[in-house]
C-alpha cells in the first residue's frame, strides 16, 4: 500500500512523509504497485505507456505525478482540498480515475490533469483467431513469479494456470463437494494441493475484518471478498509472498451466465463494458485484500497482450451456440483441451461465493442476526 502526508508551512510543502508497504514498492522517489517498474521518461502518458495494472506516485523536482492504470485495477486516492495526502485507501476522499494522470506542485495545486481512454491504451487489432491461440497461451504463461502459489478451484481458469505454471496449489472452501473436486483435478494434473476448510465461525469472524479491508459494504462484494481473503491469508500463512488468480478470464472470454442473453455486436458491447469496469467491480476489492494480507496479486489473464488478443476474437467464438446449446468461454476451452482433461475443460463455471459455500453461510448468518435474508 502507498501512503504519503504533506507537512505544509506558509503554503508550501515542508516535509513529505511517504512509504510503500509490500506488495507496493519504492525506487528512489517513485512509489508504485506495478508489475513493471515505471519509466519516468514516459511519464507524460503513463496510464497509456505503462502497460499493466498500476498505481504510481513519483516525486519530481517541480511536481508530484500520480498515475493509475486504464482499467482502474490499482486504487489511488488523494485529498483534493489543497492536496495534502494520498494513499491506496479511502482515508482520502477523491479517487484517481482509471487512466488518469495528475501533476501537482509543491504548494498543493493541480498543474495538469488528463485522462486516457481504454481505446487509446489498448488498440483493437484484426487478427486470425487460429494464430491467437498460441500467442494467448504464450502471454498468459510468460510471467516469472517468485515464491508464488495458485488459488485453485478446479475450474477452467485456475486449472489452465496450474498446467502452465509449475507452482504449488492452494484452495479454500466450506464445501466438502468442492474439496473433493479440487483434490481430484489436482491429482489428474499430477499436482499436490493444500486445502483449507472454511467454517461458519471463520466467516462470522471475518466479516468485520474483510468489510474494513475492502472499504465497501453489500452482500455480493462481501461474499466474494471472504473466500478471496481466506485464500490470501492461507497462502501467506504457508509462507508465500505472491498468489496467482484467474481474474479477467470471464470478461475477456465470455464466462458469465448473463452473456447467454446476447449475441453479435450486443455481446461484444456488454463484454467490453464489463472489461472497462473490471477495476471498480472486482480488482480494487481484491487489490485491497492483497494489501491487507501483505501478499502480491498475480493476474496472468490481465496482461495487456492477452487483453489485446481477446479483443480480436469474434464474440461468437467466445459464447458459442451449438444446436440450441450455449457454451461460454468456448475459445478458451478449445485452447485448454491441449492441456487439461476433458471433464475440466467443459465443466460449467460456478462463481466463487457459491462454489465455496461462503454465500450460503453468509446468508444464514445475516438472516440469524437481522431476521431476514440479505437484500429482502
Amino acid at each position: 500500500m502507498i501512503n504519503a502526508v504533506f507537512d505544509f508551512e506558509a503554503g508550501r510543502i515542508r516535509r513529505i512523509y511517504a512509504s510503500a508497504v509490500y506488495p507496493c514498492e519504492q525506487k528512489g522517489n517513485v512509489f508504485y504497485d506495478s508489475e513493471i517498474v515505471p519509466n519516468l521518461k514516459l511519464a507524460e502518458d503513463m496510464p497509456r505507456s505503462l502497460e499493466c495494472l498500476h498505481s504510481v506516485v513519483a516525486f519530481r523536482p517541480s511536481h508530484i505525478l500520480m498515475s493509475r492504470d486504464i482499467l482502474g485495477g490499482k486504487p489511488l486516492y488523494y485529498d483534493s482540498g489543497g492536496i495534502s495526502s494520498f494513499s491506496s485507501h479511502l482515508e482520502n476522499p477523491t479517487e484517481l480515475k482509471p487512466g488518469e494522470l495528475i501533476k501537482i506542485d509543491y504548494e498543493g495545486r493541480i498543474l495538469e490533469r488528463k485522462r486516457f481512454g481504454f481505446e487509446e491504451a489498448i488498440l483493437r487489432e484484426e487478427r486470425n483467431p487460429e494464430d491467437l491461440e498460441k500467442e494467448i497461451i504464450r502471454e498468459i504463461s510468460c510471467l516469472k513469479p517468485r515464491n508464488c502459489c495458485i488459488a485453485f478451484s478446479g475450474g477452467l481458469d485456475s486449472a489452465l494456470l496450474a498446467s502452465l505454471y509449475d507452482l504449488p496449489l492452494i484452495s479454500v472452501t466450506s464445501s466438502e463437494k468442492e474439496e473433493e473436486w479440487v483434490r481430484t483435478v489436482a491429482k489428474e494434473l499430477s499436482r499436490e494441493i493444500d486445502v483449507y476448510r472454511i467454517s461458519e465461525e471463520d466467516v462470522s469472524g471475518a466479516i468485520p475484518e474483510v468489510s474494513k479491508a475492502i472499504e465497501t459494504g453489500g452482500f455480493l462484494q462481501l461474499s466474494i471478498a471472504i473466500p478471496v481473503h481466506f485464500a490470501m491469508k492461507f497462502a501467506k500463512n504457508n509462507g508465500f509472498d505472491e498468489i496467482m488468480f484467474g481474474q479477467g478470464a470471464d470478461e475477456l472470454f465470455g464466462g458469465y451466465k448473463r452473456y447467454e442473453k446476447y449475441s453479435g455486436g450486443d455481446l461484444e458491447r456488454v463484454m467490453l463494458e464489463d472489461l472497462k469496469n473490471i477495476g471498480e467491480r472486482n480488482l480494487v476489492r481484491d487489490c485491497k485484500l492483497s494489501y491487507h494480507n501483505g501478499i502480491r496479486l498475480i493476474l496472468p489473464y490481465l496482461r495487456w497482450e492477452v487483453i489485446r488478443g481477446s479483443l480480436s476474437i469474434p464474440a461468437d467464438l467466445k459464447v458459442a451456440r451449438f444446436e440450441g446449446r450455449v457454451v461460454r468461454k468456448y475459445f478458451l476451452r478449445k485452447i485448454a483441451r491441449e492441456y487439461l482433461p476433458e471433464e475440466v475443460v467443459w465443466k460449467e463455471k460456478k462463481a466463487i461465493q457459491y462454489s465455496t459455500g461462503v454465500a450460503k453461510i453468509l446468508r444464514r448468518l445475516c438472516s440469524s442476526r437481522t431476521g431476514r435474508a440479505p437484500g429482502s
